[in-house]
């Protein structure tokens, strides 16, 4: 009799698995780094296509749509680039870069795509694209085919090179995101809320359709800063540094106010965090998605998947970890409170409890995370 399989997400086993059958395959080895407790790190490979314009290939593959030729010779591509070494994607500019990976689903098994954190806290804009689909970042059940990564830095120039991972993916079997009364029952279980050192139970937590939370605009108790948002004019980001660059060169801090609040200016980028304080016990994983005020002026959040263990511990002695949110305010000046719910978090069960879970143990770079910039900074909060 075959064994049925479970739904959920795919947890660090399984992703193995999926690997040496072939689900997940590339010409270049998988590193064992590369395997999360929910997600894999997608790489870039060696080669980069410089765009007039973003787009999405429905009804044609993606390297067949980016080579329709028109009176210019392609009607996409300005140029091509060599990244096998090294190479600079400037600010505001559209690129394509083909990945090292592609997928063999089967028919049950669908993907989702998401930045990685350190991507979304340099404000680097990325999308997988697929062939013949007509969605971002989802990828349907059963597909075979390459993928790709479309990247538009937005506040800075930055360095890539070939097996740079901005991307991570996670993949599905069935039905996964939780109910209203199942989230209510694991706050209540488990605690998945904090707000300081004291539990959000439900009857002041905000769940609908997920979990809500909200941005802390008191900040640092000692240095009085509450976030920060990026210099216009700065230098190239090397994304392989680690813990090389100085705040002062690429971020203006900001600090709080008698009032607790702060004005976001349009299209400024700025690094909050949330007010409370989330743990994912390890059969769960989470997707914070960006929360639309209703009226479109104010995104959060472009960095959005929480693997399972994050802000909780082996033993869930780790009362939750703050949120980092990335946050743009669009189309006109807009004014934000200490305490104003900015985030949702989806969560999705795991098909199989994972072997390894989220935090130092796996160089996990944000479980202790306050305000905290990405890690090629140095001495953020």
């Amino acid at each position: 009799m075959k064994r049925r399989q479970k739904s959920g997400v795919f947890s660090y086993q399984e992703l193995k698995k999926a690997l040496s059958e072939g689900v997940i395959r590339s010409d270049v080895p998988v590193e064992d780094g590369q395997i999360q407790p929910a997600s894999i790190d997608l790489r870039l490979g060696p080669k980069a296509y410089r765009l007039v314009s973003s787009f999405l290939p429905e009804g044609h593959g993606v390297l067949e749509k980016l080579h329709m030729p028109d009176m210019y010779g392609s009607d996409l591509v300005m140029y091509e680039m060599d990244i096998s070494r090294g190479g600079i994607l400037e600010k505001g500019s559209v690129y394509l870069i083909p990945l090292l990976e592609e997928l063999r689903l089967p028919r049950n098994v669908g993907g989702k795509a998401n930045p990685k954190s350190t991507t979304g806290r340099l404000d680097i804009f990325t999308r997988v694209i697929t062939d013949r689909n007509p969605r971002f970042d989802e990828i349907p059940p059963g597909y075979k085919g390459g993928l790709f990564l479309e990247v538009m830095p937005r506040s800075f120039t930055i360095n890539v090179t070939e097996g740079l991972s901005l991307v991570q993916l996670r993949l599905r079997r069935g039905s996964c995101t939780l109910s209203d009364t199942s989230l209510k029952r694991l706050n209540r279980e488990v605690r998945l809320l904090y707000d300081g050192e004291e539990h959000v139970a439900n009857d002041r937590a905000r769940i609908a359709n997920g979990v809500f939370m909200s941005v802390d605009l008191f900040g640092d108790p000692k240095s009085g800063i509450i976030g920060y948002k990026s210099k216009r004019n700065s230098h190239v980001v090397d994304l392989t540094k680690k813990n090389y660059y100085n705040i002062d060169d690429f971020w203006e801090p900001i600090f709080r106010n008698d009032k607790g609040t702060l004005i976001l200016e349009p299209e400024e980028f700025y690094i909050l965090a949330s007010k409370e304080r989330i743990r994912i016990p390890a059969g769960f994983a989470s997707e914070m998605v960006p929360y639309e005020a209703g009226s479109g002026e104010l995104r959060t959040h472009y960095a959005g998947f929480f693997d399972p263990g994050f802000g909780y511990g082996r033993k869930g002695e780790v009362k939750g970890t703050k949120a980092v949110l990335e946050v743009r305010a669009h189309d006109v000046p807009f004014m934000i409170a200490h305490g104003q719910t900015f985030c949702k978090l989806f969560f999705e069960k795991m098909s199989d409890l994972p072997d390894k879970v989220y935090g130092p143990k796996i160089g996990s770079s944000y479980q202790y995370q306050t305000i905290t910039l990405s890690k090629q900074f140095r001495n953020s909060l």
